[in-house]
């Protein structure tokens, strides 16, 4: 029987210097995949992925295209060899516009210029109404949408950002609501309280502002219709259309990533597939694992993992 891919990409606090390095020297592929998002961004972002400086790269507006374009340059390399084999796709957050991107709905060059946009505007918003984001690790007692409206009514808006697995939230909101939740979550049992190092609330209300400019931005592209359905994080269904696709990622910006539920779907739906995360780093290859630990879980970022991909997909 032939393999069967489910297709991951990941999202912001993944980037590392040194990105996708190795691929950009071994594959043309790779290279083209790294200047189209170079030269739709106007920036050189692929010297700033694999030279840092790290500071500059964690900067939201040049994390997020490095990330889509290390996603890309695997996915060029790969998709002769596994295209036909990919049954859906999913991202995390950032990680949506790369999945749409893997799915034919976005060109490259028009998935970079939006995904810099968005970025701009998030760290742009985070200027403007400061605020913070904390994991929360661990099993609670009390339920984390409680901990939250608690938090909101004694200090300030806090609201959970990603469902990432049973045992890991992050939450998200105006820094003295986070304090707050932090502290209710500990007497609820949480293992650790990590404040994470992001320049604002991201999916919380507090983007609201930056909608309209991430909607406007994805009207100025050419989309098409995903040749493989793309599992959307604010509801974790199937998306196969342009339109349909565009509204859930607006909406994505202030609402918390359904990922837990997206994994889940997934693993029902295609439970013979091997879950393939492309890009930089495992994390969600991770948390598939501890959401869905029957399914088969693969990662691909590097020279040596991509050519052990393809032999293995060509024997």
């Amino acid at each position: 029987m032939a393999m069967e891919y489910v297709v991951l990409l990941p999202g912001q606090g993944s980037q590392k210097v040194g990105m996708g390095k190795d691929l950009y020297e071994a594959f043309p592929a790779a290279r083209e995949a790294f200047h189209a998002v170079d030269d739709a961004v106007g920036a050189a972002l692929s010297t700033l992925a694999f030279e840092g400086p790290a500071d500059e790269l964690t900067r939201t507006l040049n994390a997020q295209p490095a990330l889509l374009a290390h996603s890309a340059a695997v996915w060029a390399v790969l998709r002769e060899t596994l295209g036909s084999s990919v049954k859906a796709t999913a991202g995390h957050s950032l990680g949506e516009f790369s999945a749409y991107h893997v799915a034919g709905a976005l060109s490259l060059a028009s998935a970079a210029r939006i995904v810099r946009r968005r970025g701009t505007l998030m760290f742009e918003q985070g200027v403007a109404r400061p605020g913070a984001m904390a994991a929360i690790l661990g099993v609670l007692s009390t339920p984390i949408d409680a901990i939250c409206e608690q938090a909101t009514a004694e200090r300030g808006l806090v609201v959970p950002a990603n469902y990432n697995s049973e045992e890991q939230v992050v939450i998200s909101g105006e820094v003295a609501g986070v304090e707050r939740a932090m502290e209710l979550a500990k007497d609820a049992g949480a293992k650790r309280c990590l404040p994470l190092p992001v320049s604002g609330a991201f999916h919380s209300p507090l983007m609201a502002p930056a909608v309209e400019g991430l909607a406007e931005a994805m009207r100025a592209e050419t989309w098409e219709a995903p040749h493989v359905p793309v599992y959307a994080n604010v509801n974790a269904t199937p998306i196969v259309d342009a339109t349909t696709a565009q509204t859930l990622l607006e909406q994505q910006l202030t609402a918390p990533v359904q990922w837990t539920q997206v994994v889940r779907a997934l693993a029902k739906q295609f439970p013979s597939a091997t879950f393939l995360e492309i890009g930089t780093g495992a994390v969600l290859t991770g948390l598939v694992r501890r959401i869905a630990p029957e399914v088969a879980t693969a990662s691909c970022g590097t020279v040596a993992e991509v050519e052990k991909l393809l032999a293995s997909a060509s024997a």
